[in-house]
């Protein structure tokens, strides 16, 4: 390989890492919505798979079947903590198409661990 052609490797491999660094702050930024029961409980969360709010309505709170009421919780967190991992994943795929160099990697599988 030559220095020029290592030389160039190196650059996009630091074009890359800045962009990855970039989007993962942007990431943690979005957010995302998932509810459970029609609508009576709500959850956000963000991209980097932190529950940031729970909202349950009234009409869901009876002391008499509170297995009903952890139940819709457990399953819009869930499906909340799913929804951020995806969206990390498409945004954090967006990074690695313009930099595919010839006989590198495809970085695209390291995105499935954020």
């Amino acid at each position: 390989m030559s220095k020029k052609m290592f030389g160039e490797i190196m650059r996009q491999a630091q074009k890359i890492q800045e962009e990855i660094q970039r989007k993962q702050e942007e990431i943690k930024k979005m957010t995302v919505e998932a509810t459970a029961g029609g609508g009576m409980v709500t959850v956000q969360a963000n991209g980097a798979g932190e529950i940031i709010s729970v909202k349950i309505d009234k009409e869901v709170v009876n002391p008499d079947d509170v297995e009903m009421l952890e139940d819709l919780v457990l399953a819009a967190v869930n499906e909340a903590l799913k929804r951020a991992h995806e969206l990390a994943q498409s945004e954090m795929a967006k990074v690695s198409l313009p930099f595919n160099l010839p006989g590198m990697p495809d970085l695209s599988s390291i995105f499935g661990r954020l």
